[in-house]
């Protein structure tokens, strides 16, 4: 593992920590060259699906897509990243599990937004209106009156 600082090919594994549901071994190691100290993730290399983009473009399934997509929807929104990661999860376990070897990507578009529609709220719209397009603000209203009558319907929760 190269170390991120100097460059370095060498270091040690000071401490390693299996994640609580034991699919990812957090590892902290320690630069033999300058000292420093990093953290990897490991995880098992698992088949993934090819994306079909809006343009018939095939892509490989990019998880890094996805996380940097739910993070800037929840830019500022008290959504931790615990959670975030637990959404990444859900969404790459669900298209791994249906064993296909190509999916649309509106598929996955429609997936984070359910679970950002069932996390936060405005997170939800963020996603919702960079990712549906809105052609007008009469769209993006309709959007938030959905969102307000679903509200009404649900019982009060604590977030």
């Amino acid at each position: 593992m190269k170390c991120p600082f100097c460059g370095h090919m060498e270091n040690k594994v000071v401490d390693s920590r299996l994640r609580r549901e034991g699919d990812v071994i957090r590892r902290r190691r320690e630069c033999l060259e300058c000292g420093r100290r990093f953290t990897t993730h490991e995880r098992v290399e698992e088949i993934l699906p090819m994306v079909i983009k809006k343009d018939n473009r095939r892509e490989p399934f990019d998880r890094k897509k996805i996380r940097d997509g739910i993070v800037k929807a929840c830019q500022k929104r008290g959504v931790s990243m615990d959670t975030i990661e637990s959404m990444v999860d859900r969404i790459e376990r669900k298209f791994q599990e249906r064993m296909e070897k190509e999916i649309q990507s509106g598929e996955i578009g429609e997936e984070i937004m359910l679970l950002l529609h069932q996390t936060d709220d405005v997170a939800y719209v963020r996603f919702a209106s960079v990712y549906r397009s809105f052609k007008d603000i009469k769209d993006f209203m309709d959007e938030l009156e959905e969102i307000l009558q679903s509200r009404e319907k649900k019982p009060a929760t604590k977030r």
